[in-house]
């Protein structure tokens, strides 16, 4: 049995994964366990999970593969701020010493934190490297259900490259070609992400969801200034309106003036009719670029099936509007997309590709529905629950689900926590918030009450795969929440011509059709489908639907703003008690708000 863990780490998203003989066994984020959202340090405790869950010690792991390659990354460092300077001097004088002190000698770095875990580990030759875009390509072909594909990665960047294009085939994946730093896609959008005052590398999320209350206004002034496409889809960013290359921020005083306004204080400056126009304008410049990258790449290779990784693949608008393209016949799209999904690749692709191990291609995906974090018995939840002195109930599965459909009936906001945690960003259906998807107050009690977030953000519909093209304009499975499509309009609901007239935020209010908490303003949703797989969250949907006739509900990740989704029960308790979520179903466990009494949180 060979056991090789991947890594990804330093920059954003930590994880690990581990697999045994090409199998994926289990992998997890740093940050469900160090609670610091998009967490980069080194994955100490996703290892010891990974070990644990397989009781096996670090000495019975054959390999180790870290992501990226750190010296071709320093190489990018520096090759930049030679090219650009003397601009950039004070950022260089900040950012090597760094380098040359810890991120430069990695592996022995690395070496370092895994004898945190076991002080007599022996490295011998088990630390290897991956290239960063080769883990992301891997990350998202070797576990896809195709026998061949295109691979199209984009990102911000890795080493050097930042889209790249490749093909899959049986066991092996070949590089082709790629767009190089400092021509991002994924930093372009991120520009416009900090510039409308969100966090980059977090806030791109916010972007893409407020994009639909403004007017791609500027489209043409992005395309004559910012970023030159040619008709293969290649492109070139000018360099004259970003700083990200050598300076301390996104954009620059130019790019200032191009718009018209400086970036927005999130502190001091509310999100105006202007910024919703400006998120419409990249959104709809990014996914014309991907349209056209993809039409160009199946002219060229002649394939059918297209594989997608980085983290420009979680913008799940712009899959929606490749996917309606019909383009490619199939598109598989790896739920962790981003740099934690580095270290599955990382490890698949040395399995495959490096040991010439074949692959077992099966109708579904080996994503096993992205489930391979930690999960409790029933029993420890419940001895969990007794040592902080919560008041529950225990519940046969049958009496669960109908307590849990009733409440979700009645308009109860929900924490939902089963089983293994999801791997990737995205909730589905282990640890969710959930409530009815009917209910025209649920997505601002959500937002507002639960999440603590920004009322303009939309939540995702769950919904039973069988009963997916009565109520959605999608006709392609999205298990892991990646394809946006529009509420059919046999589910819309007519409009005033007062209504109509909306614009911005005025929008956010009106109700749009029977599932207004899941409808955005453009009628679109992200879309969750849900089949037999996903175990008892799919017989929980099916019973809320027998009895409602509504085969869909509001899913959302059980966290809140600031926080990345809860890992432990006692995770899940903290955040059920500091919101207004009225119901705790833990296992087979049910709490009640109103049930509880004031009491000091312990830890397990």
């Amino acid at each position: 049995m060979t056991k090789i863990i991947g890594i990804s780490a330093f920059y954003h998203d930590s994880a690990a994964t581990l697999i045994e003989n090409g199998i994926i066994i289990a992998a997890a984020q740093e940050e469900r366990f160090s609670r610091k959202k998009h967490d980069d340090r080194f994955p100490i405790n996703a290892i010891k999970y990974l070990l644990e869950n397989s009781e096996c010690s670090l000495d019975q792991i054959d390999k180790i593969i870290f992501y990226e390659k750190p010296f071709l990354k320093f190489e990018r460092l520096l090759e930049t701020y030679i090219g650009f300077s003397p601009k950039g001097f004070k950022q260089f004088s900040k950012a090597i010493p760094i380098w040359l002190k810890e991120k430069l000698f990695q592996k022995k770095e690395i070496i370092n934190y895994l004898r945190e875990i076991d002080d007599n580990f022996l490295p011998r030759d088990k630390i290897l490297f991956s290239d960063h875009h080769f883990s992301h390509a891997a990350s998202a072909f070797y576990p896809s259900p195709f026998d061949n594909a295109v691979i199209l990665t984009a990102d911000g960047v890795g080493e050097w490259a930042t889209t790249t294009v490749a093909i899959g085939k049986d066991n092996k994946i070949e590089m082709k070609k790629e767009i190089e730093f400092p021509h991002s896609l994924g930093l372009l959008y991120s520009a416009f992400t900090y510039y409308n005052g969100f966090k980059v590398n977090g806030g791109e999320y916010k972007l893409m969801g407020l994009a639909p209350y403004g007017e791609p206004k500027f489209v043409k002034t992005i395309f004559d200034n910012l970023v030159d496409v040619k008709e293969d889809g290649s492109f070139r960013l000018n360099q004259d309106y970003f700083d990200y290359a050598t300076g301390l921020t996104m954009t620059n005083k130019k790019f200032d003036d191009l718009f018209g306004n400086s970036p927005r204080d999130p502190d001091n400056e509310n999100i105006s009719q202007f910024h919703m126009d400006i998120a419409a304008s990249i959104q709809k410049v990014t996914e014309d670029i991907i349209i056209k990258i993809a039409k160009n790449l199946r002219k060229e290779y002649e394939i059918e099936n297209l594989c997608l990784a980085g983290g420009v693949a979680l913008n799940c608008v712009a899959n929606g509007k490749l996917l309606n393209e019909k383009i490619f016949n199939h598109i598989w799209i790896q739920p962790a997309a981003g740099d934690a999904g580095g270290s599955l690749g990382a490890a698949l692709g040395y399995w495959h590709n490096e040991l010439n191990m074949k692959r077992v291609i099966k109708n579904k995906d080996s994503m096993k529905c992205s489930y391979l974090g930690p999960e409790y018995s029933d029993e420890k939840i419940k001895n969990i629950l007794i040592n902080i002195g919560a008041k529950f109930e225990t519940f046969s599965n049958d009496n669960l689900l109908d307590f849990t459909s009733e409440k979700l009936i009645e308009g109860k906001a929900i924490g939902w926590f089963q089983n293994k945690m999801e791997f990737g960003p995205r909730a589905l259906g282990c640890r969710s918030i959930i409530g009815d998807a009917r209910s025209p107050e649920m997505q601002k009690k959500l937002n507002l009450k639960v999440k603590f977030r920004e009322s303009f953000r939309p939540f995702a519909p769950a919904v039973l795969l069988e009963d997916l093209d009565e109520w959605f304009d999608l006709d392609y499975e999205s298990p892991y929440m990646l394809l946006v499509g529009k509420v059919k309009e046999s589910k819309l609901i007519d409009q005033t011509p007062k209504q109509k007239l909306a614009i911005g935020l005025e929008k956010l209010d009106i109700v749009r059709s029977q599932i207004p908490a899941v409808t955005h303003v453009d009628n679109s949703a992200r879309i969750q489908t849900v089949s037999a797989e996903n175990g008892i969250y799919y017989d929980l949907i099916k019973l809320f639907k027998s009895k409602t006739g509504c085969p869909v509900i509001v899913n959302t990740s059980f966290n809140v703003r600031g926080e990345p989704p809860v890992n432990t029960p006692i995770d899940a308790y903290k955040c059920f008690m500091a919101t207004d979520l009225d119901i705790l179903v833990l296992g087979n466990c049910i709490l009640e708000k109103e049930k509880q009494i004031n009491f000091d949180l312990v830890n397990e």
